[in-house]
């Protein structure tokens, strides 16, 4: 029987509810349950879900709506004394914050005259709109609200351009800024390589690798996953080169990249090759076969971060980044033991992977994303559980095991199963501990297959450095106590899951060849507003979820939180009504 609470005018951020319906859900007796503000796309997620009564109907954006699957009416008291005392836990932490609270964007402003960014995660019906008063504020914008209609995204980045402004989204998931993290981000070291992403995960990634050979960023600038795509037309990618290219502290740049449109690509490379400073590009999907003038193109991101390295330091740059031992000793598999399932948390890492497989199997490296499987074919499957997907309702797979656990289950009991693939994201805003979170299911699918006499072998790499607060170290360490192989990054754990399999990755060798051909001319200047930005800590309104507030403060950036709440209580008409009489 379903069972309905609906609280007035209680606005909660929406990762706070996703983590407190997953504290209740484990309730005895309960056999659903969901927590959501009661907007018109949770209410399509609660009619998914099967959990949707006509007392929904009637409420607003800002009311928050329990739904309780239940045969036993008692146990709906228990849950909301659950629920009531987890908001009450959250209320005593935020008193003491370190940070002051504030309802408005002029209050915040005045809070801290000196910010000059806005780091912005409401939900993607208001994020244009917030992003559009930050701009016309004069700060730079850090998008990490998703579900934003392309038309605004241009909208916004083409404002943004004329202002001298950046707009670093919308989706964008990942940045450090003068060695702040933001967002789902690591503890880097600072220092002279600068980054600029339209990936979340594959900046992690590069970065942590980078740091754990012993160098920094200077920043990596996050411009969102769509910005290299039609019409877009890479607006935050090209102003974040040119930032790079003028900032004194950043010595070599690197470019990442998911699939990017041809025309849009070949037009940041034009930039790139105009550049005074020596560049490393990986756009996904390509296999370059030469380093071309100042451009120096990988293939993973690992090659990426240790050429940067390299190339910093002055170092003579390799033919073959990708070489290494992968094989792994006493295989046994059964013949129809062939498939390797990689079940990721990152969306960049399951590109990679998606790429080295499809490669691996002589089918190129072209891929597709088609209802979060990044790869499926001939048995072997690669799935982004960040995807749309599999998040509506629910939390990330970076801060949440249960959607990853239903996957391992899965994979084991399918015979061709050989390898189950995994990644381990790090930083802030991820799990505390998601090895301890994930290895009941893992040890439960290795011993589900030993019983049906099959062999069930684990491949998982770290992201993250010695300096994260899930402690590096002890990841990999409780990892390999329970037998699974972990290796040094994604693009090492992809290749030993095919040596396993019996398949690998030819790789080519590339040489470096001088073009004699004159760089197209650009006007590299960037705004006064860019160069203040990149040349100091940035100081930060945090428009949202107060979570990224955490790292702000722990990595000595000023912030004030703007606790916002949906204006009109989330009715649209007169949201609408209102911001037409400002």
């Amino acid at each position: 029987m379903l069972h309905t609470i609906i609280n007035k005018n209680s606005y909660q951020d929406s990762i706070n509810l996703m983590l407190l319906t997953n504290a209740v859900a484990i309730t005895e007796g309960i056999n659903k349950v969901q927590i959501m503000m009661a907007t018109p796309a949770n209410k399509d997620i609660f009619k998914d879900a099967g959990l949707y009564t006509e007392d929904l109907a009637s409420a607003e954006s800002n009311d928050m709506a329990i739904v309780i699957d239940t045969d036993d009416a008692g146990k709906v008291d228990e849950v909301l004394e659950k629920v009531e005392q987890y908001l009450k836990d959250q209320s005593i932490s935020g008193k003491s914050q370190a940070f002051e609270t504030v309802r408005t964007w002029d209050r915040a402003k005045k809070t801290l005259p000196g910010a000059n960014m806005a780091l912005i995660s409401v939900p993607g019906q208001y994020a244009a709109e917030e992003a559009n008063k930050a701009l016309d504020m004069g700060l730079h914008v850090f998008l990490f609200s998703d579900n934003v209609p392309v038309a605004d995204e241009v909208q916004l980045k083409q404002k943004a351009h004329e202002k001298g402004l950046l707009v670093m989204g919308p989706d964008c998931g990942t940045g450090i800024l003068d060695g702040a993290p933001i967002a789902f981000a690591n503890v880097v070291n600072k220092g002279r390589i600068g980054i600029v992403g339209a990936s979340g995960t594959g900046i992690q990634e590069v970065t942590t690798i980078i740091d754990r050979l012993g160098e920094g960023v200077s920043h990596a600038i996050g411009t969102g996953g769509r910005d290299l795509k039609e019409p877009i037309g890479a607006f935050t990618m090209m102003d974040g080169i040119k930032a790079l290219e003028n900032h004194q502290q950043t010595d070599v740049i690197v470019v990442i990249s998911k699939p990017p449109a041809k025309a849009v690509r070949n037009q940041v490379v034009e930039l790139l090759h105009s550049l005074s400073k020596p560049v490393v590009t990986i756009f996904l999907g390509e296999k370059p076969t030469k380093h071309e003038g100042n451009i120096y193109q990988a293939y993973t991101l690992a090659e990426t971060a240790k050429i940067a390295v390299d190339l910093l330091r002055g170092n003579e740059i390799k033919e073959d980044y990708n070489a290494g031992d992968y094989t792994t000793p006493y295989v046994s598999l059964k013949p129809e033991q062939t498939a390797i399932k990689g079940l990721f948390s990152g969306g960049t890492m399951a590109s990679e992977a998606a790429v080295l497989i499809s490669d691996a199997l002589g089918f190129g490296t072209q891929i597709t994303n088609e209802d979060g499987y990044v790869l499926k074919r001939d048995g072997q499957e690669v799935v982004d559980l960040g995807d749309d997907k599999y998040t509506q309702g629910k939390p990330h797979p970076m801060i949440d095991p249960e959607t990853r656990a239903k996957f391992i289950g899965k994979a084991a009991e399918d015979e061709k199963t050989a390898v189950i693939l995994l990644d381990f994201v790090l930083g802030y805003g991820s799990h505390d501990d998601m090895a301890s979170a994930l290895l009941p299911s893992i040890e439960k699918a290795v011993a589900h297959a030993k019983e049906n006499d099959r062999n069930l072998y684990v491949v998982a790499s770290v992201c993250g450095t010695l300096n994260d607060p899930q402690d590096y170290q002890g990841h990999i360490n409780r990892l390999q106590e329970a037998g699974i192989i972990v290796k040094d990054n994604n693009n090492e754990a992809v290749r030993t899951a095919l040596n396993i399999v019996g398949l690998h990755v030819t790789d080519e060798k590339k040489v470096h060849e001088v073009t004699d051909t004159p760089a197209k001319e650009f006007d590299l200047t960037v705004s006064e507003q860019i160069t203040a930005f990149v040349n100091s800590k940035p100081s930060i309104i945090n428009v949202g979820l107060k979570s990224f507030t955490d790292a702000l403060v722990a990595n000595g950036a000023s912030v004030v939180q703007y606790d916002w709440r949906p204006i009109a209580g989330g009715n649209e008409k007169m949201r609408k009504i209102l911001s037409l009489l400002k």
